[in-house]
């Protein structure tokens, strides 16, 4: 959910901070106060294609800065996404802010630390969808025309992702298996010379630390060697050391506590501490006597190391990574040597996994097919409502052929619409209007989101915005829309830009953007509005600028009829 959304020296806008809420926000005003300005800037957030334009006369750079909610069954999502581009994830919010400077360089942050806009693009199917008038803004691609048709039929691809993968793996070993004679032999010889260097290494888990160990304490043999033996004599040798003392004390004690019973616990304290310093000066006695000053055992050591570090460079960053390569390759050499019957094995191997594959893969196809016709009559019954006489149809394509293979299946899905009677359909993403494109796309949202709730199979919520959505409509349409836009509010944030008071007084949340001209500037600002100021708004949209006490009484009673 759109918690924050920041702009700076952005287009006519020098500082504006709007904090949105669940439910159903709309954002109004007069024409040309710059409704469309916070969704270009949010659609920067997601990944967008960014230019200099956007920046604010006299201002040598823009900023645009978010902060979403992370919606439970969402967080495992983004924060894979983030561990991949090596960026913390803070608590169950992430915060994206983009800068476009007038030099044409920009930069992206993600919760602080500097990113990519790719970035930005991988996290922005999980956080916000805008569908406007711009074309481009509306990630339609083939891979999220299924995941919707998905969504609505709660179709589980786990199995057939794993099977598409093990099936994947076992091909990949007979790929390598059946190379040409001259790769073959080439790679024989690779992976002999490979498996011998790292044999004849005979390495050891662990083996490197004691190395260097062993190596610190050889060339500081002769500071080991004299701290030790100070340490000892200090604890146990000679008339002044800790144990005499002891012992010299322990005498006078026992004196005491001849007379005095209450030193028999003190003679036994120090008894235990006279035998742990004794203790610890034998151990350091015996750790000395073992340090011998070798530069040949010294040199061993280091050229030992220096083996190993080679062998790392090449082979892994640690020594378990090395020696798990000189199994991988002897295994690997195993097949080549037994060529005809691994490659025997592995095909039965392969027919099965693709056995198991066609079974999930038809399985959710079947299941697709059944739910695209019932979300096919869904639809258009929705587009019908919204003052659009259409035909909606879902293709579905594709066929089990071993070259269609994904680990989604091998289906592939178009949306098809005829807006006027007697057209041929076309694809919805190439529908020209984008007010139809807008109003055909929350047909389609809220048919999924109302089947996905039936099938409690709905993923996790996020922020849709819609632009343009009004785009030549009015009277009872109006109202179906802003009936289904606050339906479709109920399981996810979403975000209108209205010129319609029908559809304003649906809103949970309502927000005034007006431009105005300070100091020869102008400048837009974005406020939320309710009570009084609401009706005030409202009573705009219906008469204009020009307000009159009708139409006031009929902004308020549309705001209770619609509340």
């Amino acid at each position: 959910m759109l918690i924050e959304l920041r702009l700076e020296n952005y287009a006519v806008i020098d500082n504006v901070v709007v904090e949105f809420a669940s439910g159903l926000n709309l954002l109004t005003g007069e024409t040309g106060a710059g409704k469309s300005i916070l969704i270009d800037a949010l659609a920067l957030l997601l990944g967008e294609k960014a230019s200099t334009d956007v920046i604010r006369a006299g201002a040598d750079r823009a900023v645009v800065a978010a902060v979403f909610e992370i919606e439970a069954g969402g967080e495992k999502k983004v924060a894979k996404i983030l561990e991949a581009n090596g960026i913390d994830l803070e608590d169950e919010s992430i915060i994206l802010r983009r800068e476009i400077a007038s030099g044409g360089k920009g930069r992206v942050f993600v919760n602080n630390q500097q990113a990519t806009v790719s970035v930005l693009r991988q996290l922005a199917p999980h956080l916000a969808t805008i569908h406007a008038q711009n074309e481009s803004l509306l990630s339609f691609d083939a891979e999220a025309r299924l995941s919707l048709l998905d969504t609505f039929a709660g179709t589980q691809l786990e199995t057939t992702a794993e099977a598409f993968s093990k099936w994947k793996l076992i091909r990949k070993r007979i790929e390598e298996l059946e190379n040409d004679e001259q790769d073959r032999l080439r790679l024989l010889d690779l992976w002999t010379f490979q498996r011998k260097e790292i044999e004849d290494a005979r390495l050891h888990p662990g083996e490197d630390e004691q190395l260097e160990i062993r190596k610190r304490v050889l060339a500081n043999a002769e500071k080991i060697y004299n701290a030790a033996m100070q340490a000892f004599d200090l604890l146990y040798e000679g008339s002044a050391s800790t144990s005499a003392s002891l012992r010299a004390a322990q005498k006078h004690i026992e004196e005491l506590a001849r007379y005095e019973p209450r030193f028999v616990e003190a003679l036994a304290a120090l008894e235990s501490a006279r035998i742990g310093v004794e203790d610890v000066g034998g151990s350091l006695r015996d750790y000395a006597g073992g340090i011998e000053a070798s530069p040949e055992h010294l040199a061993e050591v280091e050229d030992r190391l220096a083996t190993i570090d080679r062998l790392k460079r090449k082979y892994g960053s640690t020594l378990d990574e090395v020696i798990g390569f000189g199994a991988e390759v002897a295994r690997k050499l195993s097949e080549m040597e037994n060529k005809d019957e691994v490659l025997r094995q592995l095909r039965g191997h392969l027919a099965q996994a693709a056995e198991e594959y066609l079974r999930a893969a038809r399985a959710i196809s079947r299941k697709r097919y059944e739910s695209a016709r019932k979300l096919e009559k869904l639809v258009e019954a929705e587009i019908n409502d919204l003052a659009m006489k259409a035909n909606f149809r879902i293709e579905i394509s594709g066929t089990d052929e071993e070259e269609n293979w994904t680990g989604s299946g091998f289906d592939r899905v178009v949306y098809m619409i005829s807006t006027n009677p007697g057209e041929p359909p076309r694809k919805l993403e190439e529908i020209a209007s984008g007010g139809e494109l807008s109003r055909v796309m929350l047909a389609l949202k809220a048919s999924v989101e109302a089947g996905s709730a039936k099938k409690k199979t709905l993923a996790a919520p996020r922020t849709l915005v819609f632009d343009e959505i009004d785009t030549g409509i009015g009277g009872s349409a109006a109202e179906a829309v802003g009936k289904k836009l606050k339906s479709l509010s109920h399981g996810n944030q979403v975000l209108c830009v209205t010129h319609l008071p029908q559809i304003a007084t649906f809103a949970d949340h309502h927000y005034v953007i007006e431009k105005r001209i300070a100091g020869e500037r102008t400048k837009t600002t974005v406020r939320l509005i309710t009570g009084h100021e609401r009706t005030e708004e409202v009573a705009r949209m219906l008469s204009g600028a020009r307000l009159t006490e009708t139409s006031r009484k009929h902004a308020e009673q549309m705001l209770k009829a619609n509340a």
